[in-house]
């Protein structure tokens, strides 16, 4: 009895710390995160010059100052970035970066998962989409960009849709399709949500928070979690 008493304990204790370090460990990161990027807004004011320094004209010191200089230079750059010589510049510097052995990697992995997240190639998709890929019964996630062109549909007599297939974990590179619109499967799921699912591997499932519990562990409401695709589920929208 004490044997099994202290085995049930453990495996209980065991579920417990996992159900709190998975919420203390991203809360803790996402308030480091923050801190660390608003220690850094306040610094660009050391880089401007004393006699520059818009403290040395105020009676009293302005909080959140860096942080407004820091969302200007932002925008700013975003400006200058849109012009034809702002982006020669930016390419420039790009491909001097990319030069550099231990820089590039870093610099490529974080600027690519930046543009699937924020970038303006993300409001050319209209929805997310299945379809069966590389082969019948495999399902791979897609972007529909756009209904085909008129030669391509008359030639082939179907109505189909234009569809961008991302690879993972970088959704940047892809597979460009043309797929019937009856052999897609319609998802729900937001575009942004879809990015999250495609860059974290299906680690981040959208609207399933706890479906990668560690053993031991329960949902909070206590429920098991269902999977994204059931098997059978070949339905077609």
């Amino acid at each position: 009895m004490p044997r099994r008493f202290l085995k049930t304990l453990k495996v209980r204790v065991r579920g417990y710390f996992f159900a709190g370090l998975l919420i203390i460990l991203p809360l803790g990161i996402t308030v480091y995160v923050i801190t660390a990027i608003l220690k850094v807004m306040d610094h660009v004011l050391d880089i401007i010059p004393p006699p520059l320094h818009p403290q040395t004209y105020l009676p009293f010191p302005v909080p959140g100052l860096g942080l407004i200089l820091s969302l200007l230079l932002v925008v700013l750059t975003g400006m200058l970035a849109k012009n034809y010589m702002g982006r020669r510049v930016v390419d420039f510097g790009e491909h001097l970066l990319s030069k550099i052995p231990l820089v590039r990697p870093i610099y490529s992995a974080i600027k690519q998962i930046t543009e699937a997240m924020f970038g303006e190639t993300q409001a050319a998709f209209k929805r997310v989409v299945l379809v069966e890929f590389p082969k019948q019964g495999i399902y791979a996630l897609g972007f529909v960009t756009g209904t085909a062109a008129a030669e391509i549909e008359e030639r082939t007599a179907r109505n189909l849709v234009s569809i961008f297939l991302p690879t993972t974990p970088n959704p940047t590179s892809g597979f460009y399709l043309l797929v019937p619109e009856k052999e897609t499967v319609a998802l729900s799921i937001s575009v942004e949500d879809a990015f999250k699912l495609l860059i974290s591997a299906g680690i981040a499932a959208p609207g399933d928070n706890h479906s990668h519990l560690p053993p031991g562990v329960e949902p909070p409401n206590g429920r098991l979690m269902q999977p994204v695709l059931r098997e059978g589920d070949g339905s077609r929208s």
